[in-house]
């Protein structure tokens, strides 16, 4: 298995995503768009999820596909971004045509970025419905990562937090991606160092190349959270997106989606507490026609996981300082700043 040429969720056929931050706000917005309706799924694991219409992604609803992914930063004022891309698929005719009237599906998860310095006073009206509507129409194959879109205010244990991506080529041709934005109580280094959890999956050098530290800290495993005082309900949270170009149905989306979770579990650390609304999506393009056998599945299923881990790592490897930070960033923490 080796990454993809762009190394980003958009090596899988059928998808596209666009950016919308404002670094006043430390905010911002990320849209998954589908070329064409694509079968999805959802598995929630964190306890403290925000969410919108995430119930239609059961394997026994009756909506087979969505044509676009929402992740946004701004708490629940954040699930505004569904409504902006929404929009942005409705002015070009596509979604759901039920009699007529065309619908747009689009399901979206929040994280929450209120207290990282931004300035929130918004007025009446925040501003993540015209977000949504801007991140749709920027995306592209090629995307930023780090401090961008939801990442831009992203925040973990005492380092900036971002947006992640990365893809595998399995060795049948299958492609798998991942899409995630970091905003974890935990932390994705080892400690106080800069080595990141996730470094068993590094390829090449992608998040610094510094492997895992020979022997672990003393305080390796210690559970250093974001916020010391009091870990605050709904405060956190790790919002991703694996996909893949193979062909499945909702029920084997679905499990590619817990698989995905596992990911989080290798990069970060603790993960999926009360305090995080840790949470997958998964989509299938299905534009590539290879069958799947048990064992197929079985790797995919580790692709996605490795995906995920290493699109956490990028995530924090890439964010870069602004005005008004409350955390440094990884590379100030490892002296490449």
């Amino acid at each position: 298995m080796r990454p993809g040429p762009r190394n980003l969720i958009t090596d899988v056929a059928g998808l596209k995503v666009g950016n919308a931050d404002d670094e006043r706000l430390k905010s911002g917005v990320t849209v998954l768009l589908c070329d064409t309706p694509a079968v999805a799924a959802v598995e929630v694991l964190g306890g403290a999820p925000g969410t919108r219409e995430t119930d239609l992604l059961a394997p026994h609803n009756m909506a087979e596909a969505v044509d676009a992914l929402v992740l946004s930063g701004g708490s629940a004022f954040g699930l505004d971004a569904a409504s902006g891309a929404q929009a942005w698929l409705r002015e070009r005719g596509r979604g759901l045509d039920v009699r007529g009237h065309i619908v747009p599906l689009v399901p979206a998860a929040i994280l929450f970025d209120l207290p990282n310095g931004g300035d929130k006073d918004w007025g009446r009206y925040p501003p993540y419905r015209e977000m949504g509507h801007a991140a749709a129409d920027a995306a592209a194959t090629h995307f930023a990562i780090g401090t961008a879109g939801a990442g831009a205010g992203a925040l973990t244990a005492g380092l900036k937090g971002g947006l992640g991506s990365a893809s595998i080529v399995m060795d049948n041709g299958v492609t798998v991606g991942a899409l995630v934005a970091v905003n974890a109580a935990g932390s994705a280094t080892v400690g106080r160092t800069p080595h990141f959890w996730a470094a068993s999956f590094e390829a090449g050098d992608e998040f610094g190349g510094l492997g895992l530290p020979s022997p672990l800290p003393a305080d390796a495993t210690k559970v250093l959270l974001k916020h010391h005082v009091a870990a605050m309900p709904g405060g956190n949270t790790t919002i991703g997106i694996v996909a893949t170009d193979a062909r499945l149905t909702k029920a084997s989306a679905k499990r590619l989606a817990i698989a995905a979770h596992d990911g989080f579990a290798r990069a970060l650390w603790p993960v999926h507490t009360p305090v995080d609304g840790d949470l997958v999506f998964a989509v299938a393009t299905g534009r590539n026609e290879t069958a799947l056998s048990i064992e197929d599945a079985i790797h995919l299923h580790a692709a996605a996981t490795a995906a995920m881990a290493r699109a956490i790592a990028r995530a924090v490897h890439a964010a870069t300082p602004a005005p008004g930070d409350v955390f440094p960033t990884w590379a100030m923490r490892a002296g490449r700043a």
